[in-house]
């Protein structure tokens, strides 16, 4: 049986996102891209992510949402942004019931390049190859969500 999975790359002006397929002959990219946020305040920027991320779940219909967890920021005022980013986010998901793996980028890096410090090039690099992209011309929130989406995977192998 094939899977649908979500990969999830947070923000208050670009969301990565990239879906793969999870079938018997391995990870397979689907689709990906970015939402764009293009409100100013962040109120409204909330609430179109909520609006977008609402219309990505409903149109893509994953099996499972992977989403990457916040990691300390030098900027206090972006990290708690993004951090309601992701709780508008984690709200929608749950609103449709659908299964969510929250994963730290440490444990994102070592399921793609095992190394929990990749940089993202690295992380870029190995997405394309485990998931066969040769044209690949996504941005680093793209190919880190197909990252999510890959360490997502393989964490829904895993008994708890």
């Amino acid at each position: 049986m094939t899977k649908k999975i979500l990969g999830i790359d947070p923000g208050t002006t670009l969301v990565g996102y990239g879906v793969i397929e999870e079938t018997a002959a391995g990870l397979k990219a689907i689709t990906y891209g970015k939402l764009k946020i293009k409100s100013k305040t962040l109120n409204e920027k909330l609430k179109e992510v909520a609006a977008q991320t609402n219309l990505l779940i409903k149109k893509l219909k994953p099996d499972l949402v992977g989403l990457e967890k916040l990691f300390f920021s030098k900027n206090r005022k972006t990290a708690l942004a993004v951090a309601q980013a992701r709780g508008v986010i984690v709200s929608e998901i749950m609103s449709q019931g659908i299964p969510l793996i929250e994963l730290t980028p440490a444990e994102v890096k070592i399921a793609v390049t095992s190394y929990g410090r990749a940089d993202k090039e690295m992380v870029r690099k190995m997405v394309t190859k485990i998931l066969d992209l040769n044209d690949f011309n996504e941005d680093d929130n793209v190919s880190d969500a197909l990252a999510v989406a890959i360490c997502a995977a393989n964490q829904s192998k895993l008994p708890f």
